[in-house]
């Protein structure tokens, strides 16, 4: 008995011996691989950095979890991240480290739609694909030049068409636009004046403001005068807070308020309070994953992705956490397909079809490198602080 009891103890020992030899020499190969590098520019800081900040902390969240299970293909995976502090010349000083310095084969952001098209030209020149956070039409057109570069948020023409579809089947006709002056604001401007006499809209009021302004009283009452059925503010930052403030104090809330999908954050809803109450807007499903029915095919994806965040961060997800998601696993997979090799990443994401994210189920192709649509929106109103589904 003493015998045997010696053999099967020196037979788990071996066995002990042999497991962690083989996690010795797995991790050995896994060291010696080449890292696959992404590169990434946000903006941390700045006026954007409400955008960039969940994008950072989302992408680096995506870089560890890879890395835990072994990298892509055994090579672990680096994430090279810059802050371009919501300045154009420094995204464009930033973007062209990553190239020239770094030698990333894949670029995702920048956050804003001013420094992305910005840097859209920089890209293509060094032929590098760049997946972009931001919303602006104009960072992937014209298709013939902007061969490298793609976005995974929704376009503001999305946006417009979602809000114009809502208006019509509430009788809405006379709407009054506000907008910033910023790319974000200049860009959707565009497209509501673009889209609006094919959708049965009539803009009565155009009010333009500065990003940096801190009245927008002027605006309001001009556009009170002018009797529309509708408001629609399109601006980020502390503007969004502004105009429903001013539309509440100035007793304009019969009127009802819209806000563009970069109110897309709860910490917004926080900042209004009690003011926010009926405001409407079209979001990415990713905010509202709770409230999907369970066959909605994004509704997996979208929990799982707000329960690592949540658990790891302790604060809400937000649409643009979910631009950093899309494009992190849109980067990734194409580095699990074809390698480090630009050319061929380029290949790959522009044939992406059926990719499940958090702005929709993508399908690209040569002319339309975002594949989405705005049925990939969902209208929401602001109720008891926080977002409901419009019924």
């Amino acid at each position: 008995m003493k015998e045997l009891k010696c053999l099967i103890g020196s037979a788990l020992l071996g066995m002990v011996l042999v497991a962690l030899l083989q996690v010795s020499v797995t991790q050995q190969v896994y060291a010696a691989e080449e890292p696959y590098k992404i590169g990434a520019v946000f903006s941390i800081t700045g006026v954007g950095s409400f955008l960039g900040e969940p994008e950072k902390k989302t992408a680096e969240m995506i870089r560890d979890e890879v890395n835990k299970q072994g990298g892509i293909n055994g090579h672990p995976l680096e994430l090279i991240v810059m802050d371009d502090e919501s300045e154009t010349p420094k995204c464009i000083l930033a973007v062209k480290k990553l190239i020239k310095k770094d030698n990333v084969p894949v670029i995702i952001g920048p956050t804003r739609s001013g420094e992305s098209i910005a840097v859209a030209n920089t890209a293509e020149e060094a032929q590098v694909p760049l997946i972009s956070c931001a919303t602006s039409y104009k960072i992937i057109t014209p298709v013939e030049s902007r061969k490298w570069v793609f976005k995974v948020a929704g376009s503001d023409a999305h946006v417009v068409g979602k809000m114009f579809d809502y208006m019509k089947a509430h009788g809405i006709s006379k709407i009054a636009i506000m907008t910033d002056s910023s790319g974000y604001g200049a860009s959707a401007r565009e497209e509501f004046l673009r889209l609006a006499p094919e959708s049965g809209m009539t803009i009565v009021a155009d009010e333009r403001f500065d990003p940096q302004d801190t009245d927008l009283s002027a605006q309001l009452t001009k556009i009170r005068s002018m009797q529309p059925q509708a408001i629609v503010n399109w601006s980020v930052g502390p503007t969004q807070i502004l105009a429903i403030k001013s539309w509440r104090d100035l007793g304009m809330d019969s009127i009802p308020l819209f806000q563009s999908h970069g109110f897309g954050n709860l910490k917004n809803l926080e900042l209004a309070g009690k003011a926010a109450e009926g405001v409407l807007l079209p979001l990415a499903r990713v905010n509202v994953g709770a409230l999907l029915p369970d066959d909605q095919p994004q509704k997996k994806v979208i929990l799982e992705y707000t329960k690592s965040y949540e658990e790891k961060y302790k604060e809400p997800v937000s649409s643009f956490g979910g631009h950093a998601w899309d494009s992190m696993n849109l980067a990734i997979s194409a580095l699990r397909a074809v390698g480090p090799d630009p050319a061929k990443i380029r290949d790959y994401l522009e044939k992406t079809n059926g990719f499940v994210g958090m702005h929709g189920i993508f399908k690209m192709s040569p002319q339309d490198h975002n594949g989405l649509s705005k049925d990939d929106l969902e209208m929401i109103v602001v109720k008891d602080g926080k977002w409901a589904l419009v019924k």
